[in-house]
């Protein structure tokens, strides 16, 4: 009898970043057959055609879907349609036993749209956070109702699954994927970095990654950009190694501005569009201040105990570590958060963070849940709306 098929969708660097290790055990293993799905930013030239991070892994992909326009700008609902469509065409040809999804953005809830209106069962990871600044906040309450079983990072967020009505029973937590590629991934020596970037990163530095956010009362993003360049250049003594930007609207404004403050202050500043999982996490390990708005600057961040500074509402409801300062999106809290992170004082106290999303072998943990799950009744049979008692979970718990 064949082995179960996983088909495996990643659609963004950092999503690809934290799958990565959940690829390898799948594909390494022989109780599943991996099929690997690459689309959106990584075939996006505008968005750093990402997919060649996948190819010097040497992952075997087994289709690449394009989804994204190169021009910037296209409401999210018009990608939606085509992703539902195009994805729609791939299950109708190659249908999986089960598909692997990560996360919370459009195009992923649309790929998980289009899985369940072919009833392929979903195995969904990262569900029940919260992020009350993004629509990433209700696109991943949406997968969590079309998914069959559910790999949540901590505690919280597997009592919230059930709380949404979740059979306990389908909620494994597994623990951060984020969390156990830093304790795992070799990272690069500080000297390796600078070769690699071509940047002078033995001084201190900070990393900086800065999304738009997304909520139906969002800000202008190309306010909130300003606003960072404002407190980057009153901020003395730090070099600023920026990432650009994602795919949501506004993107492309805050990669540009980005780009071009880099430009300005080529001494000061340095831009890299995509650093890569690698190259990023050895970046995150080195630096004296983490800062933007992206989930693995409150996320990831902990584990290393790296100050934080975490800007505007776009990461609003999840867990904030003691590493991490939040403040609004204006330049003048920007600035005095920043100058209050970089302190002596600041610093130590990061060390003392705690993250709640140790889990050991999450991967692992993952790959052996589908190796006893994939293609059997449980994923196959219909999703029950559970009423009963919210048990305690422990991410260590699971074997």
């Amino acid at each position: 009898m064949p082995n179960p098929i996983v088909t495996v969708v990643t659609a963004t660097r950092a999503e690809y970043g934290l799958l990565r290790p959940v690829i390898r055990r799948i594909a390494a293993g022989s109780k599943l057959e991996l099929r690997l799905v690459v689309t959106g930013a990584h075939l996006c030239r505008r968005l750093g055609a990402t997919v060649a991070e996948i190819e010097a892994d040497g992952l075997p992909i087994a289709a690449r879907l394009p989804i994204f326009l190169e021009e910037d700008g296209e409401p999210a609902a018009r990608t939606i349609a085509r992703t539902l469509t195009v994805f729609d065409d791939h299950f109708a040809a190659h249908r999986p036993d089960v598909v692997l999804l990560l996360g919370d953005r459009f195009e992923i809830f649309a790929v998980a749209a289009a899985a369940a209106a072919r009833h392929i069962p979903i195995a969904h990871i990262s569900g029940g956070d919260v992020t009350l600044g993004a629509a990433d906040e209700y696109y991943r309450h949406c997968i969590t109702k079309m998914a069959a079983v559910h790999f949540p990072s901590c505690a919280d967020s597997a009592r919230r699954l059930v709380r949404m009505g979740e059979e306990p029973g389908r909620v494994f937590c597994v623990g951060g994927l984020g969390d156990e590629n830093i304790r795992t991934l070799p990272k690069m020596t500080r000297q390796e970095l600078c070769e690699s970037t071509g940047f002078d990163l033995m001084q201190p530095f900070a990393l900086v990654t800065f999304h738009p956010e997304t909520g139906a009362a969002a800000p202008d993003p190309a306010i909130q950009v300003q606003a960072l360049c404002r407190a980057m250049e009153a901020v003395d003594g730090v070099f600023w190694l920026i990432t650009g930007s994602n795919a949501d609207a506004g993107g492309q404004v805050c990669t540009a501005a980005m780009q071009a403050f880099a430009a300005a202050h080529p001494d000061r500043a340095g831009f890299v569009q995509s650093l890569g999982l690698v190259r990023y996490l050895s970046a995150m390990q080195y630096a004296a201040l983490v800062a933007g708005n992206s989930s693995s600057g409150v996320v990831e961040t902990p584990t290393f105990g790296v100050p934080a500074v975490n800007i505007g509402s776009r990461q609003a409801g999840r867990i904030l570590c003691a590493n991490v300062l939040s403040c609004p999106g204006e330049a003048a809290a920007i600035e005095a958060a920043i100058r209050a992170a970089l302190t002596p004082e600041f610093a130590a106290r990061a060390k003392t963070a705690r993250s709640p999303y140790f889990g050991g072998d999450t991967s692992g943990k993952i790959v052996r849940v589908l190796e006893q799950l994939a293609g059997g009744a449980l994923l196959a049979a219909p999703k029950p709306f559970y009423d009963g008692p919210v048990p305690e979970f422990d991410p260590q718990n699971i074997v």
